[in-house]
């Protein structure tokens, strides 16, 4: 049943203030002496400042705790290919997670163009105003070679949501639901329906976790992946198997673990009923999963399963992931976000999801009794903790690997977090009760 009206979710972008976002100064500007520090002249201590030591960009500047979330809008989650200006809407409200859940100021970059050479070139000009970039919504495989690109160009961390941000949270569940169905992560054989950004780096993802790839059974719109195709980019041509599969059904049978990142009502109960023993099901088409969640359960009780949705078990959601790798990621200078950090990421949420669940989260989501187990492999996309144990845990794996340019007390660290994102929310909480919205 729908939480809201078209009506309602209209107004809700559209009442008093446009949009989603406003900047808001922190620093005050009441007299003639603040004036002067805001801008001439004693803005120009701060300019000198730079321009002898750029590093002090990071001390003068709001740089290390600003984030660009950029788009093209070639691929917005469930709208597809709607251009930059109408995906406008979730970018604003990508920044509004970074500011929730992580006290992350965002600008929404929407670059009118599909030329990657420009994509590119436009980002790597912007990189004195940010700490990060986020990439996000724009299409596969235009989006790897983006992303790489920008990786090896820049000196701050640049990640694609789309990809690695499914592949961590699914991760994390994988991990735990390993632990559950007493299975060896090597011995796994994994159907994956879809070959976009998400579904190649859930894959590789998995692979870096212990995944053998030649197990890896995935199919894109013309069906499976095998040596034999000639029409193969090579994102999907690394997947490719020797064995040709028919079609997905036939594949399914004895297999371990089903990964959906396509569309809707593409696999069916009997398909389901065919894996192996305790399969994993991740069903991630949004908003309707590839199998709907009561009949993956009826056909297989002991499936451990989760999708996109938070209506039902083990929600596979982004916002577990980006706020607080980014998090981490500028609280320790890091100048990448390496395979490291998101593995750390993954570990960090795995781990969380053991823990006992505050009464406070249980609350939010009308549950009573949330513990490990086959309906909790992965922790709740509201659950409070997740900044004060991922945001360390990916800190600590840029200080390892030796992108940090920071050194963090790790107990403070957490301690800073907790104090940061209360005073954060209070601040929110309070200014936008001051607009008395009414949707």
């Amino acid at each position: 049943m729908a939480l809201f009206t078209k009506e309602e979710a209209l107004n809700y972008h559209s009442v008093w203030r446009t949009g989603k976002l406003e900047v808001v100064p922190i620093k005050p500007c009441r007299n003639q002496k603040d004036l002067s520090l805001a801008y001439s002249p004693g803005v120009a201590q701060a300019c000198l400042a730079i321009a002898a030591d750029p590093e002090l960009g990071w001390k003068y500047t709001n740089r290390g705790n600003l984030v660009a979330v950029v788009s093209n809008g070639t691929a917005v989650l469930g709208l597809g290919n709607i251009g930059a200006l109408a995906g406008k809407p979730v970018m604003e409200g990508k920044g509004v997670l970074f500011k929730t859940f992580a006290d992350i100021d965002v600008y929404d970059i929407n670059l009118n163009t599909k030329d990657p050479e420009k994509i590119i070139e436009t980002v790597k000009l912007l990189e004195p105003t940010f700490g990060a970039i986020n990439l996000e919504d724009i299409k596969a495989p235009e989006c790897f070679e983006i992303e790489q690109r920008l990786i090896e160009i820049m000196d701050i961390p640049v990640f694609h949501d789309d990809q690695h941000g499914t592949a961590i949270i699914s991760g994390a569940g994988i991990i735990n639901a390993l632990e559950i169905a007493g299975k060896k992560i090597e011995d796994l054989k994994i159907v994956v329906s879809g070959a976009g950004a998400a579904a190649i780096a859930c894959s590789k993802f998995y692979v870096a976790l212990g995944v053998d790839q030649a197990n890896i059974a995935m199919f894109d719109s013309k069906g499976h992946i095998h040596a034999g195709r000639t029409d193969l980019h090579p994102t999907k041509a690394q997947f490719a198997q020797k064995k040709a599969f028919a079609n997905m059904a036939e594949a399914f049978k004895d297999a371990d673990v089903f990964l959906g990142l396509s569309t809707k009502g593409l696999v069916s109960k009997d398909m389901v009923k065919s894996m192996a023993k305790n399969p994993i099901i991740f069903a991630m088409a949004n908003p309707d999963p590839e199998i709907p969640y009561n009949d993956a359960k009826e056909a297989r009780p002991d499936a451990i399963m989760g999708t996109g949705r938070s209506d039902f078990p083990n929600q596979v959601n982004n916002v577990s992931g980006f706020p607080f790798i980014f998090r981490g990621a500028l609280d320790a200078g890091s100048k990448k976000i390496n395979e490291e950090m998101k593995m750390a990421a993954a570990k960090s949420l795995a781990a969380l999801a053991k823990e006992p669940v505050p009464v406070e989260v249980m609350d939010m989501y009308g549950e009573k009794d949330v513990k490990f187990g086959i309906d909790y492999v992965i922790p709740k996309a509201l659950d409070f903790r997740m900044l004060e144990w991922e945001a360390p845990a990916v800190a600590k794996a840029a200080m390892d690997t030796g992108v940090a340019t920071k050194t963090l007390d790790l107990e403070q660290y957490k301690k800073d977090l907790r104090t940061r994102i209360d005073a954060a929310h209070k601040r929110i909480k309070d200014y936008v009760a001051s607009y008395n919205y009414d949707f």
